[in-house]
This record gives C-alpha cells, sequence and structure tokens, in this order.
C-alpha cells in the first residue's frame, strides 16, 4: 500500500463549500502516479517501455463531505492484475480522525504508446507492484529497465 498525504485547497472546493468530484478524480489520479514513480516507474520509464495506464473505469464511493483546508491521507493498491490490465483501489481519509470519506475502484489498461491498443503488463512493472512474473522465467531487474534507454521486447 502506498499512502500519499495532500491538503483541501481553495481550487478543490465547489460551489456548496465542500471538495468538487473533479478534485477527488484527481487525486485518485496523483496518488496512482505517486505510487507508480515510488517503485520506479515514472512517466520516462513508461516512455522506454513503449506502453503505459490509461485509465478505463472508475467508480467512486463519496461517504463523506470534505472542506477547505482539510489534510486528507489517500492511499492506494494494486487489488488485482491480469495481462493487460489491472484492478485498483484507491481510499481517501480524513488524517485528522482516520475516517474513509470516499473510496474508489480504477480499471486501467496498459496500452501501446504508438497505437493506444492492449498490450500484456510487462514481467518487470507486474514485479514492480508487487506481482509474480507472468513468464516462467525470472524477468530482468527493474534497475536495468531504469537504466537501459531502449529497451528491447
Amino acid at each position: 500500500m502506498y499512502e500519499h498525504a495532500i491538503r483541501v485547497d481553495d481550487a478543490d472546493i465547489d460551489m456548496l463549500g465542500h471538495a468538487s468530484n473533479i478534485a477527488f478524480v484527481r487525486w485518485i489520479q496523483d496518488v496512482a502516479v505517486a505510487h507508480s514513480a515510488a517503485v520506479g516507474l515514472d512517466i520516462a520509464t513508461y516512455m522506454r517501455l513503449g506502453a503505459f495506464f490509461v485509465v478505463r473505469r472508475n467508480e467512486i464511493d463519496y461517504l463523506r463531505p470534505v472542506l477547505r483546508g482539510e489534510q486528507l491521507t489517500v492511499r492506494t493498491w494494486i487489488a488485482s492484475a491480469a495481462a493487460a490490465k489491472c484492478e485498483r483501489g484507491t481510499e481517501i481519509l480524513r488524517a485528522a480522525d482516520g475516517e474513509v470519506v470516499a473510496r474508489s475502484l480504477t480499471i486501467w489498461g496498459f496500452v501501446e504508446a504508438a497505437t493506444g491498443r492492449p498490450t500484456r503488463i510487462p514481467d518487470d512493472v507486474r514485479v514492480a507492484f508487487g506481482y509474480p512474473p507472468r513468464k516462467s522465467s525470472v524477468p530482468p531487474p527493474l534497475e536495468a529497465l531504469l537504466s537501459d534507454p531502449v529497451r528491447e521486447a
């Protein structure tokens, strides 16, 4: 599980005086990107892979209102991983009392950069997120992917 702290800013507030649904969607995406970077898979690494994750579906349960100035903890994890997609769970908690204010399940598809078509998630990406490789052979270490500017498929 990966955690990311945020503060609810003025720009996050809607005309009703609480955090807008757009702010929640942004926080869910931001924590996913931060989690990926934390395991060594930043944008440059995905560019070298020639593939990246895109949101295919996002479900959010809004449980409690969030107000200007509140501190939140956004935590995320990969709930499941298949050939070309994964499910990511996310919870947003009010830091002051630990109450869950929203939950999300996002389905991310792995697609080729050149075509936008689904492609298999490489074993080194699966392993970085804590899942076993799909192949019987041992995947190359993530360090090799990070240091090699041109990766052969």
